[in-house]
């Protein structure tokens, strides 16, 4: 990139990340999305993130934090424009039919952000031009000259290490981004750039001092690499008589400001800026996929320390899924429907399959039936009346139960609170295997009831087994809340006892007294899951016992 022109006054770029990093409410939280770009429709890519930060925000909820979960729509840049032309439509229509279908899916798929962000708002457009006025006059943001690749489809500028020779469809030789493959033109034109070269040393100290900014560890580092090399200042703006679809420049009617600084104050948008954000703006975790850490890990930061702004407590990482070994494309005809699944496996079942499967630190394979084998190994349990008396019978893998119960919050909380929501279901998973142990190793359908000593016994492993399940559907709300709430309304449990503080496992063991003993179980609403067919129509049917008839 070249410059020219423009006062190199930086303005207080030399404020430490600790020193304008106030104090955190422990007791707020404040989770997003990115926003999600309205070229296409939306895809299991966007389900994913959506779904990781609505288990984050619920799981934050049900510690008893005032939680705000911010999702949304990123309708400006010269993609969406030429997308609009493409469809016939003027801008605006095109990008609200777009992001109504994104409301539907995480409506359809129990999303339950608290806020929905479109930039095409005027809220937005006032945040935007007020957050570039700051960067203007504290000198950070000059008149410039910007010559590069850039690649419209990733609306991203790109170094030429970022680039590679390939063959388009007609065997032309072309440039395309290393990264994504998607093709890149040669630009140059006046436009205004960002001294992004002035953050590099402060970026560095905030991450090392803050080695848990990035997770998981592996994109951490990959931040710390990209910074071993000396930042170039970034172009902000696009020439208007390129970009119309998009925030004028303050003062400049010729310039639109670029897609993603615009993109980025979103966040700051929801938080209530420039007037009273303060409250959310200390708490603020972001959910992104890999392909966008940069934007979120350098030139947001920087952005943020150039406006005397905090940083962001987390920005926590996701990575991709493909589709039977492949990257989904158009082109390939593999892209997953997330409306169709989820229509096809129910929401809490996609759901359940996402944060089960997915790991952030490697890209994830979706199959049908991949979510058929996952969704059919949880049978559902058959609950009956619970008093509970401690009997003499139990073994010593049954006291291996219940202390793995017991502990089961402890673990599940520090998985969430990280991220890692498939290592919580991995521990949760281990703990149903036990209970069901525990029930097949006892055969409560071959007690005489008739036999008081039998009876009592039978009513034991019932009350343990309930306990478990209350447990585990408490815990599993975050990630399955239908699911959870039909398990939990079965049991009886009301909606007050539900919190995380009720969790509080098996207290007839311990000498207390249970307030579930002896009440009436909820409204019977069939099973919590139903065994799914493969593609092939074949459907596995588990042996016919008189187990379930013995203990009615």
């Amino acid at each position: 990139k070249k410059h020219r022109g423009g006062s190199f006054f930086l303005g207080r770029t030399d404020v430490s990340y600790e020193a304008i990093n106030p104090d955190i409410d422990v007791r707020t939280s404040y989770v997003t999305t990115p926003i999600f770009y309205v070229n296409a429709a939306p895809h299991l890519g966007h389900l994913y993130s959506a779904v990781v930060a609505d288990c984050f925000h619920r799981y934050k909820l049900l510690r008893g934090l005032n939680s705000k979960f911010a999702t949304g729509t990123d309708e400006h840049g010269l993609k969406i424009q030429q997308a609009a032309e493409a469809a016939g439509k003027d801008p605006l229509t095109f990008c609200t039919a777009v992001s109504e279908k994104f409301r539907h899916v995480f409506s359809s798929c129990g999303v339950s952000y608290t806020d929905y962000i479109r930039t095409t708002e005027q809220k937005h457009q006032n945040a935007v031009q007020h957050f570039w006025s700051v960067l203007w006059n504290k000198g950070l943001i000059y008149k410039g000259s910007y010559e590069g690749w850039y690649s419209t489809q990733d609306e991203s500028f790109l170094t030429p290490s970022q680039v590679t020779s390939a063959l388009d469809s007609s065997g032309k030789e072309i440039k395309v981004s290393l990264e994504s493959g998607h093709k890149v033109e040669w630009m140059k034109e006046e436009n205004y750039m960002f001294r992004l070269s002035a953050f590099r040393s402060q970026l560095l100290d905030w991450l090392r001092g803050n080695p848990r900014a990035v997770r998981p560890e592996r994109f951490y580092q990959a931040v710390l690499q990209w910074l071993q090399e000396d930042l170039s200042d970034l172009s902000v703006s696009r020439q208007k008589s390129r970009l119309q679809w998009g925030i004028p420049v303050p003062g400049d009617t010729e310039q639109t400001i670029y897609v993603w600084l615009d993109a980025l104050v979103n966040y700051l948008t929801v938080a209530g800026y420039p007037d009273q954000h303060d409250q959310w703006w200390n708490a603020v975790h972001h959910v992104i996929g890999k392909d966008i850490l940069k934007f979120h890990a350098i030139y947001w930061p920087s952005f943020l320390l150039g406006a005397g702004l905090p940083l962001p407590q987390t920005i926590h990482v996701h990575s991709h899924w493909t589709v039977a070994g492949k990257k989904m494309s158009k082109s390939l005809g593999n892209v997953v429907d997330p409306l169709e699944c989820s229509n096809m496996f129910t929401a809490d079942g996609m759901r359940y399959f996402l944060l089960r499967q997915g790991v952030p630190d490697s890209d994830c394979d979706y199959t049908d039936d991949k979510v058929i084998k996952l969704l059919n190994v949880y049978t559902p349990f058959c609950p009956q009346s619970f008093p509970r008396q401690q009997g003499g019978r139990a073994v010593v893998e049954d006291y291996s139960m219940l202390n793995a119960v017991k502990q089961l919050p402890a673990v599940v909380e520090q998985h969430y609170e990280s991220m890692h929501v498939y290592k919580a279901l991995e521990a949760i998973s281990a703990c149903v295997r036990q209970t069901n142990g525990f029930v097949q190793r006892h055969t409560p359908w071959k007690l005489d009831r008739t036999d008081s000593e039998d009876q009592r016994w039978l009513d034991t492993i019932i009350h343990v087994s309930l306990e478990c399940l209350r447990v585990y559907g408490t815990l599993l709300q975050p990630v399955v809340p239908q699911i959870s709430n039909k398990l939990l309304s079965r049991l009886g449990v009301q909606s007050w006892e539900r919190s995380w503080a009720n969790v509080n496992f098996l207290p007839r063991y311990q000498g207390m007294d249970c307030p579930f003993e002896g009440r009436a179980l909820g409204p019977d609403s069939g099973v919590l899951l139903r065994r799914l067919e493969g593609q092939n129509g074949d459907q596995q049917k588990p042996k016919k016992t008189k187990k379930a008839e013995k203990l009615k």
